[in-house]
């Protein structure tokens, strides 16, 4: 009994304080809204409310944060509408770049809202509009009311392409019980790792209720129509030019990055570093910094005929990254230069392509050191780093070819995540 009183009383000091943070919350979307006016919209979302789907819908709803999760749950949504041809599909995001990229990808064939904060009046509305026959969940988010309303009513709910850091999991054993209650109230937990599983088990989740998938990451396949785009781009740029993509990058790197390439063009005077901010926000700025470091920027959405005079080639779009690794030779990926985690490397690793890293990298722990021992990946500690690897592999054509087809056997070996994971939700529905 006591057990029981402890972890009500938690749930109840957790609820307690998202409602005492709601306020900061909303003056957080009215500050970001200030450089994306999107997060101004669909307010109403947040706090449940948004038009009731028909009664007679069959609705399966999948949760993708942003715009990782989103590219991640997008071979997910793709079989989910050719198995089950009659079924809605809704899917959430936290944000409006997630949501950019899912109608992008998805078009009309989603139905789009905003995930409710989690708090118990607004989990109820959202449930009570969309009444789910099942829940899909990708990868760290967890959410005790949420969680605890969808075990409440009935709704099988799938924690997919899960994954949990030994930073996350000491971050979440600091709620004792309530990360373990919040855990038990999962179906199941496809796991991307035997690290992320047992990290799961040491928060308390049942052994029973999870399952290694791996990562759904590795299932990803490139159209011949985007390869056909990228040899289109590759000229557009110069074929006879080195290039080198730094994708995905944050607040601080540029400056690192920068600082790297003018060491590359030192050596490589006609190299060409393709530069994409994860966050489409900080776009200009990144423009900006480039300018005043005195290089020539041609931007994607304002693209010459032919950027073979320009330094710096700006990828400032969404949904294109994929685009972009397919015309690079190198790809650095961001996140890591940082203590931000790092980001998805199977990407250009599938395509071929050498793939550094910075030392940050514990949100693909590992597949960074998969990755690391196939010898498809080299991790660089700062600028200096970084400019010689690059300067090495620019130089050298067959080591970027034997490199890069190690990255592709890598990923083409690990392919499968996607079939475990219709099984299991054919077994939950």
């Amino acid at each position: 009994m006591a057990a029981i009183n402890c972890s009500r009383l938690s749930a109840g000091l957790y609820t307690t304080g998202h409602y005492l943070i709601l306020p900061w919350v909303f003056g957080h979307l009215l500050w970001r809204g200030l450089r994306n006016r999107a997060y101004y919209h669909h307010w109403g979302q947040r706090l449940g409310y948004g038009e009731s789907l028909p009664e007679e819908s069959s609705v399966i709803w999948l949760h993708a944060v942003s715009v990782g999760e989103v590219q991640a749950a997008l071979p997910i949504l793709t079989r989910l509408r050719e198995r089950y041809p009659g079924t809605t599909l809704v899917v959430t995001t936290t944000t409006p770049t997630g949501k950019e990229r899912l109608q992008q990808a998805m078009g009309n064939t989603v139905v789009h809202r905003y995930l409710p904060y989690d708090i118990p009046g607004a989990v109820k509305r959202f449930l009570d509009g969309v009444r789910p026959v099942m829940a899909i969940v990708m990868e760290t988010e967890i959410w005790p009311n949420l969680f605890a309303a969808c075990h409440r009513d009935g709704i099988p709910l799938l924690l997919a392409n899960a994954r949990l850091s030994d930073r996350s999991a000491t971050g979440y054993r600091r709620l004792g019980r309530l990360s373990r209650d919040v855990l038990r109230h999962i179906s199941l937990i496809a796991a991307q790792s035997e690290r992320d599983a047992e990290n799961f088990r040491t928060l308390g989740a049942l052994p029973e209720s999870i399952k290694v998938t791996g990562s759904v990451k590795f299932d990803i396949r490139l159209p011949p129509s985007l390869l056909e785009a990228a040899e289109v781009l590759r000229r557009s740029w110069g074929v006879d030019r080195g290039i080198w993509i730094a994708a995905s990058t944050h607040e601080g790197e540029e400056e690192q990055i920068l600082e790297a390439f003018g060491r590359v063009r030192e050596h490589l005077p006609t190299a060409l570093l393709v530069l994409v901010p994860r966050h489409p926000e900080r776009f200009d700025r990144v423009a900006t910094l480039c300018q005043k470091a005195g290089w020539r920027v041609a931007r994607r959405t304002d693209m010459p005929a032919s950027c073979e005079e320009e330094d710096v080639f700006l990828g400032d779009t969404m949904g294109e990254l994929p685009l972009f690794y397919g015309a690079s030779d190198l790809a650095f990926v961001g996140g890591s230069l940082m203590d931000v985690g790092g980001h998805n490397m199977l990407e250009p690793a599938a395509l071929g392509l050498p793939v550094l890293v910075g030392p940050w990298v514990y949100n693909f722990a590992e597949i960074s050191e998969r990755l690391d021992a196939s010898g498809a990946l080299k991790r660089v500690a700062d600028a200096a780093a970084l400019a010689e690897c690059v300067i090495n592999y620019l130089a050298d054509a067959n080591l970027r070819h034997s490199t890069g087809e190690k990255g592709r056997q890598f990923v083409e070996e690990n392919r499968g995540a996607l079939d475990r994971l219709e099984t299991i939700v054919q077994d939950l529905l």
